[in-house]
């Protein structure tokens, strides 16, 4: 009797050994089945978010799925089969297409996707010049001759704006003529008129009223342009090898749109293609507030007038830049065509 009941709890030990090795085999495979997950960010080489940006996400097998960063440029991919072999491919308007090496996921892994920066997209320019026949010379001559037509309301000289995000470099030539081409504008001679005769009203500088004091302040304001225009947008950039226009960014968040707008009276590309100190626009503005001691009466000159002028030409070119980013370009119907 003993040992029956010896056999039976031997054999009642067994079989829940076995249930419980059953139990945790099908825990184990139930482990290996738990599906794993991609995420990432989405920046630009300046380390700034790029929201609605398509991310497409490739499986080994051939099948796909895509989504949306949103606006803080994060995305998800979840439920993905553990052992299988990933790729992620990210494209967004104005950058070039961004791939990422080969990804397998081990059982229930969460992974972050590292490294991702959307580069400006390469273009070879907007111009309709064959690149296999045209010299860079021929290229920018015809990047000038459209630059030359942009005026905001189809009036307002625009010409210092490049909405080619590549476009060549100009030669020397071309920069003094694009400087001449604004200086000697018959709406430029306007608008000096027009603020002539606001200095006119102001009683500034103290020059006398009537006709000749009128004439004085519309001398000073043309010659303070016209020193400014041909030495930081012609004769400095020559000399210095850099470009004196300003390069419309248009894509990448708010915030980096404002740091390229205001940062560009003293970042510049140069011929070379680089970014680079911009000397050429800040020399530029030295030596015209440095020049009106020279021609302003002598109750104005002084080391005050330099410093203010200079403040003056520095602070609006930074806010015209602000503008040419966020509202201009919608207002100069040329550009707006061409791209």
């Amino acid at each position: 009797m003993k040992s029956r009941t010896l056999i039976l709890m031997m054999v009642l030990c067994w079989t829940t050994i076995g249930v419980a090795q059953a139990q945790f085999s099908s825990s184990s495979k139930t482990a290996n089945l738990q599906p794993g997950m991609i995420v990432g960010t989405v920046t630009d080489v300046n380390d700034d978010t790029v929201p609605q940006a398509s991310v497409v996400l490739k499986s080994a097998s051939g099948s796909t799925e895509s989504l949306v960063s949103n606006d803080s440029g994060f995305f998800e991919f979840s439920n993905l089969d553990p052992g299988t072999s990933y790729t992620i491919t990210i494209h967004a308007e104005g950058f070039a297409k961004w791939s990422s090496p080969s990804v397998t996921l081990r059982p229930g892994q969460y992974f972050i996707l590292t490294g991702i920066e959307l580069h400006i997209e390469q273009a070879l320019t907007t111009v309709d010049v064959a690149s296999t026949v045209a010299s860079p010379e021929e290229i920018a001559t015809e990047q000038v001759t459209e630059e030359e037509h942009q005026r905001l309301f189809g009036v307002i000289p625009n010409f210092y704006v490049a909405y080619d995000r590549n476009a060549a470099p100009l030669t020397p030539k071309l920069k003094f003529k694009l400087a001449s081409k604004v200086v000697f504008d018959p709406v430029t001679i306007a608008g000096v008129a027009l603020f002539a005769g606001i200095n006119q009203a102001g009683n500034v500088p103290n020059y006398p009223q009537g006709f000749k004091g009128y004439g004085e302040r519309f001398g000073a304001a043309y010659t303070d342009s016209f020193s400014d225009i041909m030495v930081g947008g012609a004769l400095l950039p020559s000399l210095l090898h850099q470009d004196p226009r300003y390069f419309y960014q248009g894509t990448g968040t708010t915030g980096s749109r404002l740091r390229h707008a205001l940062l560009s009276p003293f970042i510049c590309r140069g011929d070379n293609g680089r970014w680079q100190p911009n000397y050429s626009t800040v020399g530029g503005d030295l030596a015209s507030a440095g020049l009106t001691n020279v021609y302003y009466p002598r109750s104005n000159r002084g080391p005050g007038l330099f410093v203010t002028n200079f403040l003056i030409d520095t602070g609006q070119r930074a806010l015209a830049n602000v503008a040419q980013e966020f509202i201009l370009r919608r207002l100069t119907p040329r550009a707006r065509d061409r791209r």
